[in-house]
């Protein structure tokens, strides 16, 4: 039997056309799935916050999600980092606003 996965937190910022298309709801949709906790939130630059805490795996899987974007949303770029899992504090995956 192998040890249960440790838990990472990333944080990644979409950008391109990502407010006023679903992208938030749609990450959130894809998050809470996943099983992933953390949150969404729209930047004031127009780009998009995302926070997720889960394992490796699964937050490759929010990866894919989060760079593809739901249909109108047009992303561009995506920066990704990895950030101490205490930040994320949430029970569930939600939408900031």
């Amino acid at each position: 039997m192998s040890a249960p996965e440790e838990l990472r937190a990333l944080r990644w910022v979409a950008h391109g056309r990502v407010q006023g298309v679903g992208f938030r709801w749609y990450v959130q949709n894809r998050a809470r799935d996943l099983g992933v906790r953390g949150w969404v939130r729209n930047c004031d630059d127009g780009a998009v916050e995302v926070v997720g805490l889960a394992t490796g795996a699964t937050l490759e899987e929010l990866d894919r999600y989060v760079r593809a974007g739901p249909q109108g949303a047009s992303v561009t770029r995506v920066t990704m980092e990895q950030i101490p899992h205490e930040i994320v504090d949430a029970k569930s995956f939600v939408v900031k606003h």
